[in-house]
């Protein structure tokens, strides 16, 4: 299988998805800048809409994900409930094996109450999780919210083979359409921005 990317987006709340001036979740933040910088190193990338991305289910996100071809070269990025889900869908499923893994501002909903329908808890992160892919990275910025904090902290305990960038000052990752992310470049391997 060729090498590809898979890049999932995350939580926006229920205003901003029915809000007909801003941006599909697929389309927002530096995903669409990213997709690019992919596609110009000659790697498809597919950022799938995600359903009901203000209310998600696994299920539902593990029906679409499941429309992308995922192997050995398939390069996986997430951001904030994205990156919870793959590390989910990545924990259902010991026998697949990935490129590499960026998990930006990751979720894991540690109050268990804003992302119920990931059942993020019933969940047991396995150290082994990083071997199956090309190798791990958690990125993240040392302001971002308490839940992410939490989350970021609870990866690093459970992963202490994944790789770990932290950023300063730029809180969830998040900045809006036109944004971008040199930092996931260099965590996928693929170097700086051109």
């Amino acid at each position: 299988m060729a090498p590809n990317a898979v890049i999932v987006h995350g939580m926006p709340p229920w205003n901003e998805f029915y809000d007909p001036t801003q941006p599909s979740p697929s389309n927002h933040h530096w995903l669409p800048w990213l997709a690019k910088q992919l596609i110009i190193r000659e790697i498809p990338a597919h950022t799938p809409e995600m359903p009901h991305a203000f209310r998600p289910e696994f299920g539902a996100w593990s029906r679409e994900f499941a429309r992308y071809d995922v192997g050995p070269e398939t390069l996986l990025v997430g951001h904030s409930c994205g990156a919870g889900f793959l590390v989910r869908w990545l924990t259902e499923h010991p026998a697949v094996r990935v490129g590499r893994v960026l998990l930006v501002a990751p979720f894991l909903d540690p109050t268990g109450r804003r992302a119920t329908g990931m059942r993020f808890r019933e969940v047991l992160l396995r150290p082994t999780l990083v071997g199956q892919t090309a190798g791990l990275t958690i990125l993240h910025s040392d302001d971002d919210n308490p839940d992410i904090q939490r989350s970021v902290a609870e990866l690093r305990a459970a992963l202490p083979d994944a790789g770990y960038v932290e950023v300063h000052g730029r809180g969830h990752l998040a900045d809006g359409p036109g944004s971008t992310l040199p930092e996931a470049l260099v965590a996928l391997g693929l170097g700086p921005p051109r």
